[in-house]
């Protein structure tokens, strides 16, 4: 988006003056405190306990403290293009351009680094914040009262304004006026807040048909038509449902620094700055504590199996994630995990058969998913993925074990099907045979895809979309009619 000048450009003499630029919502549109903080969180988990004690003594060395401890990508932050090349432009008339920040110094001075636009770095030390009236009374210091333009994004910068000649503004209209009584006014960068439509991709609604595996038990035990269970097996799909958009947040939350070099999941709402960090931490934990609300209606028992599954899918994110063979067995039980619920939820006993066929047949879909992701970074040259425990030299290992997995889930199958417990829920289960070799198709399919680059990396989402596995369920659904 295009500056839009609001004041006649001021003679040459006075655009000599320095030109001071803030960091955190300015140049770029997130905020490094957040950013270092989620870091810390990822990394050295145990360390968030001392925030309480870096924070009573003050903001500025709460930044200290997390800035000796992790150091974030500054090459990979979102910046703000149109403001980038407005600068660029100021500085080839010779203006003097000055990184005036609240930001810890060393992540201010590897920014000035990265960027290569800036003579000079006003920033955070370890006993002085230079936010607001802080920031306002260095520069001044620094420049004297009208003595250099300011570029700010937030009301806090309203204190600094008033020392400044001229006030150039990202945000919106209401900022900018209040900020135009304060001093000159000068270009605005306009930013518009968040959409709605981007927090429902940030919350994943549509990753939600996973959940649709809670009804299994009910379904394959052909009791979903009894008002009761069906009562409680919805009650757990929405309580899952929640609870994995709190999730999806916080893996959003913790994987920036991943997310920002794969080149499809840099996009994604916090990763490009169009959600703020800590509005995502608040609204994962309003979505956990909604989730918490339903599940004590379905039950106590229920609660503890989502309690469960939250803690699980902490710990994948914090560690397991990157732990190889670790992660997909992880991926797989979160799977198996939901059908567990589902016959907790209704009381529905959950058989060998449908636990064993699960484990195998989401081990291999979650091998798929680490295949895909993997075969893309060696595609673009890369020697390992991005926040992953893998490197190009293990696809073959993963083809074996995905392929293998994937047929020893359907050798389980075919095992169900001439097992006493399908012969008594079943008038005749000849039909069923059927499904193994719709099915065998299907994992065959999905690995040929998979292996020539042309798998989405999410293989049940691949599932919904695509019009051969909507014709295969569809088939298989008519077999299990068949039968019955």
């Amino acid at each position: 988006m295009n500056a839009q000048v609001n004041a006649p450009t001021p003679p040459e003499a006075e655009t000599q003056l320095p030109l001071c630029v803030d960091l955190d919502g300015t140049l770029t549109p997130v905020d490094t405190l957040h950013e270092t903080a989620l870091a810390l969180a990822r990394l050295q988990p145990l360390a968030l306990l001392a925030l309480p004690r870096w924070l009573a003594g003050g903001r500025a060395r709460l930044k200290h403290e997390l800035s000796q401890r992790v150091q974030i990508d500054v090459s990979h932050l979102p910046y703000r293009r149109d403001l980038l090349e407005w600068l660029r432009s100021e500085r080839s008339r010779g203006r003097r351009l000055v990184l005036a920040t609240a930001a810890d110094r060393r992540i201010a001075e590897a920014v000035a680094a990265h960027l290569g636009l800036f003579d000079e770095v006003i920033a955070t030390d370890a006993g002085d914040n230079l936010a607001g009236a802080g920031k306002r009374a260095a520069l001044v210091r620094r420049f004297g009262e009208q003595g250099f333009d300011y570029v700010g994004d937030d009301p806090v910068d309203l204190k600094v304004w008033p020392a400044a000649r001229q006030a150039i503004v990202v945000g919106d209209a209401g900022l900018a006026a209040r900020a135009a009584r304060l001093a000159a006014p000068g270009p605005v960068f306009a930013t518009a807040p968040a959409s709605p439509e981007l927090w429902l991709k940030a919350a994943r609604l549509y990753q939600w048909v996973k959940n649709l595996l809670i009804l299994v038990p009910a379904l394959l035990s052909h009791r979903i038509a009894e008002a009761a269970v069906l009562r409680e097996a919805l009650l757990a799909f929405l309580a899952f449902g929640l609870c994995a958009s709190s999730v999806y947040l916080i893996n959003d939350l913790l994987d920036l620094d991943a997310d920002r070099r794969h080149p499809r999941k840099r996009r994604r709402p916090f990763a490009s700055g169009a959600l703020p960090a800590r509005q995502g931490a608040l609204a994962a934990l309003l979505l956990a504590l909604a989730a918490a609300a339903v599940a004590l209606e379905v039950g106590l028992a229920f609660s503890a199996v989502l309690a469960a599954y939250y803690a699980c899918t902490g710990a994948y994110s914090l560690r397991l994630k990157r732990a190889p063979i670790v992660d997909v067995m992880m991926l797989a039980g979160l799977y198996t995990i939901r059908i567990v619920a589902g016959g907790v939820a209704t009381g529905v006993e959950v058989t060998f058969w449908l636990l064993a066929f699960s484990m195998f047949m989401f081990l291999s879909l979650a091998v798929v998913k680490r295949y895909a992701e993997l075969h893309d970074a060696a595609r673009a040259g890369l020697t390992q993925a991005a926040g992953r425990g893998y490197g190009a030299a293990d696809l073959p290992l993963l083809l074996a074990l995905g392929t293998a997995s994937g047929f020893a889930a359907i050798v389980v199958l075919a095992l169900y099907i001439n097992s006493p417990q399908s012969q008594a829920l079943y008038g005749d289960p000849r039909p069923l045979w059927l499904i193994c070799p719709l099915l065998l198709y299907w994992v065959c399919r999905v690995w040929l895809l998979t292996t020539r680059g042309r798998m989405h990396d999410d293989p049940i989402l691949f599932a919904m979309r695509d019009r051969t596995s909507l014709l295969i369920i569809g088939l298989m659904a008519l077999t299990v009619l068949a039968a019955v």
